[in-house]
């Protein structure tokens, strides 16, 4: 394997509400889940069991908000996530509003109240802030035609984590959904990629086969989100029912 293919990151997306789930991703190896709360089935109390059963590993959760909207960044943290991802961020302004949300004053608007967090992380509630009050993750999702046009601005937002690619909302929102080789989606994932790299900020994206995974580590892709848990499941139970289905008696 090359180094570069050993310091990309993976992770899975969760959409299922189970700390099982989470639990046996992070068990298995991945460096980070993305509890989806966006487009997951998922509430605040399953939002804080899928969190910590992430500890005694080395995968850290991350929760991406329904919205841009600070009552669920606060409550998503205080529960111990280690960082948020943003949906729907088109401009700079509300990429320097994502990173406000995750930090505490003066750098931020975070309140402070990590009563239940701190115990995901081992620390003492003293003991958040000076420790990991400045380690929050800050993911912005790039997915709509605004955000790539405004790409080289929301670059040079100081305090963001990692741009992230969504080839799915943004291949609909181009009018070509699903539709990665059209022309305009594919300039559209090329300007992405140069001003990422431009502006040095790591980037990420899916990668769903082992060509993807390939693909994206040739471009230069920090991480790649490697699947979503309900269409895994989904996908191995039809492979399974097809074995047996196709077997003849």
């Amino acid at each position: 394997m090359s180094e570069q293919a050993r310091k990309i990151r993976v992770s899975f997306i969760c959409t299922i509400p189970s700390p099982v789930v989470t639990q046996a991703l992070a068990q298995a190896g991945a460096d980070a889940v993305v509890i989806d709360q966006e487009h997951g089935a998922i509430g605040p109390e399953n939002l804080h069991a899928m969190i910590a059963s992430t500890a005694g590993t080395d995968c850290r959760p991350v929760v991406r908000v329904g919205k841009r909207d600070e009552a669920m960044v606060k409550l998503a943290l205080d529960m111990g996530a280690a960082g948020i991802v943003f949906p729907q961020v088109n401009t700079a302004q509300e990429a320097n509003e994502c990173v406000a949300m995750t930090r505490y004053p003066p750098r931020g608007t975070r309140g402070f109240g990590p009563f239940i967090g701190h115990s995901r992380w081992g620390v003492s509630f003293q003991d958040y802030l000076p420790k990991l009050g400045d380690t929050v993750v800050c993911n912005i999702l790039i997915e709509t035609k605004a955000a790539i046009d405004n790409i080289e601005a929301i670059c040079a937002v100081e305090g963001i984590s990692v741009l992230v690619l969504a080839p799915l909302d943004l291949s609909v929102e181009l009018g070509c959904p699903g539709q990665f080789d059209s022309p305009i989606f594919l300039k559209a994932v090329e300007r992405f990629e140069r001003a990422t790299t431009a502006a040095n900020v790591p980037r990420s994206t899916l990668a769903l086969t082992e060509q993807q995974v390939q693909s994206a580590i040739a471009r230069g892709y920090a991480t790649v989100g490697l699947g979503f848990d309900v269409l895994m499941l989904k996908n191995a139970a039809t492979v399974a029912i097809s074995w047996a289905r196709q077997t003849a008696i």
